[in-house]
């Protein structure tokens, strides 16, 4: 049975951590990536029949030989020269530089300590869930997605000052998407560059933007490390053509036409930000390129070097993209020479501006140049977005949001002024002396919240004020009858509610409008889960999990938006979430394995933790004697929701009993335990871990007999006693009941035809918990009413002179209890 999508990448970030110790995890990673990438090259290419493989894996110089060589005393060395050297000289496109020393005893350690290291490295890629040789899912790469998932947490496990070598992949998305390459405008000629390509991420994103047709692909990058890492990167992603070249693009560009700079359809970078040795070994003045027409950035500060460098790259109708820090924006001198030829120019079409922290190489925020010189002429303005505020905290760091993404890129292709996020800024307002191409985005976007007001006269005289409840006018547009429901006319430009506060959320809740409102969306939802649900059913092996969930999610999307008071973007991410958690794992499965397969349960092995205890590694469904077993298809609650409900329903009975006579032990226990209680002598242990057991009950009554002396003690320990014997028998009954249940879980599943699998995955556990999500995003539009409703009736509630008139009257009597008691004053 194929493994989860999500286990395998967190097993192998798991693995190679703990086999990591001291290294620093931005050398770690060379020996990781490497592992993963031979491994994968071995199972695509080692026995090709290709009379031209993209990747020529030499005899004796794959992963299968790598192997062979677990335990050899000298297995650092025996890799580099029977592994590494013979790949690199076969394949004109990899270069020895590309992959690490595994002879270095400074990282490795020396002796057995680095035989056993790189044995269990080699161990860690030995899973036999880590066959690549046929793709389990085509168009879904999956080990390509591994290796950026890898990078992705190297960077951020490498400290702020090296974690360059990877832009995070939501703003790579974002910048393949707003230069508007897509399968219709892609052809087999179009040209994709990136000066600065670091781990080739970027360029990756732009080529799966084009589709199906594999576009040319060029990178520089001047760490030679991790240009290995983007050649590998490339070829990991069925990438193999794509040429990727070492050296400093701004001195030594690799990429040229004779003497003339290469041009591209495309181009994007995430340059390092503020070089402030940009200029080493450059004479700006006497460029060979002319990229510095516009001016010669400041020495220290090479944002506006790169830039340049993008934009003689451009062919006249290219489209690009920069990720450079804000200050490229609003700094002074040299910088503001070029920027306003940049903008008077009419390439820069769009300025994207990103939250904080989102980069693993430093915290200040960062924005996207958008850049389209085929349109370049008649161009009115720069349509600007300020999305400092979209975002989710991630550990340490801020992570964008699938809505996220998809919110800005819908507003930057369709251009649409949005209130406090984006409008298009004519260049008028740019070039006016107030602004002087000053680009900074608070000049042109207010993206703070509203003030709250507070109403001098509703404090002094009472009453809400309607200029608040106007502020809620989305919400009376679709509930008029709410409004005049919930407010009556006080004075005017002032209502009073018409009822307690406590009563408000019913009201509004119970109203027959918002009841409509309700059955509107709940119409919506299942409109669009008739319209998927044969999708869903459609779906099986060898089906396309990542073209699947983009057919859901944007039918999902457009089915929302027509709606009001609902964010479609909020209803869009609870399926993208539930996607990443849990549906994504099952399509894996189902496209690995099959539906019927896929939903059989595996055996969950107990494996020894760091203190050398056996420990369960994950959450089981049920027991087989000993055994445990789980379906990560159909877990076996799902199973019992339908087929054992009177089951579940006698063993919670059961439960129920047990906590009863639980409370009741508890209880007497506290009663009749006291230093002189009829218990106290059968109490073991002290405070919080007192407790009484039936062998000290049965000892003590042995003890005491039939005694008339101790006839109170005896009654009390014989009531105990029966309650410990129900306690037991009902424990006993328990646990037969769960064990007749899980035999009739385990008997259940291999009998499950294919037809009731898809109704137990697509209805019971997919479509029900989207239902759930719709129904949460409802009572949050009521709950919002409600609580602006009640914080204006709280605000308003007591005018200044009665609050006066309270406290005087409280005032006086505090007095008088003052004098009662003898005290007086002048």
């Amino acid at each position: 049975m194929a493994i989860k999508k999500s286990d395998l990448y967190s097993s192998l970030w798991a693995s190679c951590d703990q086999l990591r110790g001291g290294m620093d995890a931005s050398q770690y990673k060379d020996y990781v990536l490497f592992m993963l990438f031979i491994k994968y090259i071995s199972d695509k290419y080692a026995d090709s029949y290709d009379l031209f493989p993209p990747v020529v894996i030499p005899r004796g110089a794959s992963f299968k030989d790598m192997v062979a060589l677990k335990g050899k005393p000298d297995i650092g060395d025996r890799i580099n020269k029977q592994i590494v050297a013979p790949l690199v000289n076969s394949n004109e496109r990899l270069a020895k530089s590309d992959f690490p020393d595994f002879n270095d005893p400074n990282k490795l350690g020396e002796g057995q300590a680095m035989v056993e290291r790189l044995s269990n490295l080699i161990g860690i890629f030995q899973k036999p869930e880590l066959n690549f040789a046929k793709n389990r899912a085509e168009h879904d790469d999956i080990l390509g997605d591994a290796y950026e998932y890898l990078m992705r947490y190297f960077a951020q496990d490498s400290g702020k000052s090296k974690g360059q070598f990877y832009t995070p992949s939501e703003v790579s998305r974002i910048i393949a998407k707003v230069i508007g390459i897509s399968p219709e405008n892609a052809r087999a000629s179009t040209t994709a560059y990136d000066p600065t390509c670091g781990s080739g991420s970027l360029l990756l994103k732009v080529a799966a933007e084009a589709g199906e047709r594999r576009i040319t692909l060029e990178g520089q990058e001047r760490d030679v490390t991790t240009a290995g890492l983007a050649r590998m990167n490339m070829i990991l992603h069925d990438f193999p053509t794509a040429t990727i070249r070492s050296g400093n693009t701004l001195t030594s560009p690799k990429f040229m036409n004779r003497e003339h700079l290469r041009t591209y359809d495309y181009v994007v970078a995430n340059p390092p930000f503020s070089d402030k040795t940009w200029s080493t070994g450059l004479t700006p003045s006497d460029d060979p390129w002319q990229r510095f027409a516009w001016g010669e950035p400041p020495a220290k500060q090479g944002d506006y070097a790169y830039l340049l460098h993008i934009i003689r790259s451009m062919k006249s109708t290219a489209k690009g993209a920069c990720i450079l820090p804000h200050g490229v924006l609003f700094r002074g001198n040299a910088e503001a020479a070029i920027r306003e030829k940049l903008v008077r120019s009419g390439i820069l079409k769009g300025i994207i501006g990103l939250p904080a922290n989102l980069f693993y190489g430093t915290g200040i925020p960062a924005c996207i140049l958008v850049l389209d010189k085929e349109n370049a002429a008649g161009r009115k303005g720069i349509f600007m977005i300020d999305a400092a505020k979209g975002f989710m905290k991630d550990g340490n760091k801020n992570r964008l949001r699938e809505q996220d993404i998809h919110r800005l890129v819908d507003t930057f292709r369709k251009q649409t002024d949005v209130p406090r996020y984006a409008r298009l800024v004519p260049f008028d307002e740019i070039a006016d002396p107030k602004n002087d191409f000053n680009l900074n985005l608070p000049r042109y976007i207010d993206s703070s919240e509203p003030e709250d007001i507070q109403d001098i006269d509703a404090h002094l005289n009472g009453g809400i004020p309607e200029r608040d409840l106007e502020a809620l006018a989305d919400y009376w547009d679709v509930l008029p009858s709410v409004r005049a429901a919930l407010f009556e006319p006080l004075r005017p430009g002032y209502v009073r509610l018409q009822m307690p506060v406590t009563e408000v959320k019913a009201a509004i809740f119970d109203h027959a409008e918002f009841a409509g409102f309700r059955a509107q969306v709940t119409e919506r939802f299942e409109q669009w889960s008739q319209s998927s649900t044969p999708k869903l059913i459609a779906f099986d092996r060898d089906g396309r999990p990542k073209a699947l969930i983009e057919t859901l999610s944007e039918t999902l999307l457009a089915d929302f938006k027509a709606l009001p008071l609902l964010d479609p973007y909020d209803i869009y991410q609870h399926l993208m979430d539930f996607w990443a958690e849990t549906m994504q794992d099952d399509c894996y499965l189902i496209g690995a394995d099959g539906w019927t397969k896929g939903a059989q349960p595996r055996e969950i092995v107990r494996i020894k933790n760091r203190d050398n205890k056996l420990v369960w590694p994950e959450p089981h469904d049920y027991l087989v004697g000993k055994r445990r077993f789980k379906s990560d298809l159909i877990p076996a609650a799902l199973l019992v929701e339908r087929y054992f409900t009177a089951e579940r329903d006698a063993i919670d009975a059961l439960d129920t009993q047990l906590a009863t006579l639980e409370q009741q032990l508890d209880e007497r226990r506290e009663e009749q335990g006291g230093e002189d209680g009829p218990l106290a002598e059968v109490i073991e242990g002290e405070g919080d871990k007192q407790k009484i057991t039936a062998k000290s009950v049965k000892a003590r009554l042995r003890e005491i007999g039939k005694d008339p002396l101790y006839a109170e003690e005896r009654e009390a320990l014989q009531a105990y006693a029966e309650l410990l014997d129900q306690q037991t028998r009902v424990k006993s009954e328990r646990k037969t009941a769960q064990e007749e249940l899980d035999a009739k879980i385990d008997a259940k599943y291999p009998k499950l035809g294919e037809d009731e699998i898809k109704t137990l995955v697509v209805d019971d556990k997919w479509m029900a918990h989207l239902s759930d999500a719709v129904r949460g995003e409802l009572d949050r539009v009521s709950q919002n009413l409600t609580g602006r409703v009640r914080q204006l009736a709280e605000r308003y509630e007591k005018p200044l002179p009665q609050l006066t008139e309270e406290v005087d009257r409280l005032a006086a009597r505090v007095e008088t209890h003052l004098k009662t008691m003898g005290l007086a004053w002048n």
